[in-house]
């Protein structure tokens, strides 16, 4: 009997526009409250740009936001796991040694700080993600502790910068989702273990738990699932450890996937 349903949000529920269709999920979203099934995005969105994407329908959602760094859940934080602002700050400094062709962007409790010399197409791929953006001159003007560190490289050397990061292997949870993206955040904090608290809080075990992902940042969290799926789009790492492969998120796998296998669901 499935309970929770998580789903990633880029390359897997959103189609390849980063929209979805919403007519589509008002069926789907129907057939799980009658189900008794919680939905969760599960995303390195901000939770903030996924009530704006969602609208009224993520009231009741609990959204694993800033790469399950947060929960929130009716407009409340109840879970985070934050990076010391001392940490944070040396990472970036190596981020900014290794290169100054990739954007930054630190995240807090606040919202996303980026550098007021952004340019307009990197700042618009910025606000894709975050609903509430901050501009500074230097990263050191920030005094809070980081909900997560992203940063995007549209010359796609993200695996190659990530390996000039193992100085905090240790110390920090360092993934490359793809070429153009990396997350870093708490150590040890990551989808899976921010699913296994979402799990706790709900009383819900992986046996009654429905997953889907696409990206390397979404191994973890396959295995939190015993009915774990890997959209067709999906890197071959995470098709390997998924249970499932589905169809591709542009062809709204997941939503038809829901609703295929909770209809059989008593």
């Amino acid at each position: 009997m499935i309970k929770l349903v998580l789903s990633d949000m880029d390359g897997t529920f959103l189609n390849n526009h980063g929209d979805y269709n919403r007519e589509l999920f008002q069926e789907v979203k129907q057939l799980m409250q009658d189900k008794n099934v919680v939905f969760a995005p599960v995303t390195g969105k901000q939770c903030e740009r996924v009530e704006e994407l969602f609208g009224d329908d993520a009231a009741d959602f609990w959204i694993l936001g800033d790469s399950a760094t947060r929960i929130k859940h009716h407009g409340e934080f109840v879970y985070e796991s934050l990076l010391s602002n001392k940490l944070g700050l040396e990472i970036i400094q190596l981020l900014e040694e290794i290169s100054l062709e990739h954007t930054v962007i630190a995240c807090t409790r606040e919202g996303a700080v980026i550098k007021d010399t952004l340019s307009s197409e990197e700042e618009a791929i910025v606000r894709g993600s975050y609903a509430q953006i901050k501009k500074v001159s230097h990263f050191h003007e920030i005094t809070d502790d980081f909900v997560k560190i992203t940063i995007h490289d549209p010359h796609l050397r993200c695996m190659e910068t990530r390996e000039k990061l193992s100085p905090f292997f240790e110390s920090a949870y360092i993934v490359a989702s793809e070429a153009a993206w990396i997350d870093i955040a708490n150590a040890n904090v990551h989808k899976g273990t921010t699913v296994e608290a979402l799990q706790r809080m709900l009383n819900v075990t992986p046996e009654e738990t429905m997953v889907f992902g696409d990206g390397y940042n979404d191994i973890e969290l396959m295995v939190r699932g015993k009915y774990s799926f890997a959209m067709r789009n999906a890197v071959d790492a995470v098709k390997d450890v998924a249970n499932y492969i589905t169809r591709s998120n542009h062809e709204d796998a997941v939503m038809k996937t829901i609703r295929d296998v909770l209809s059989l669901q008593k």
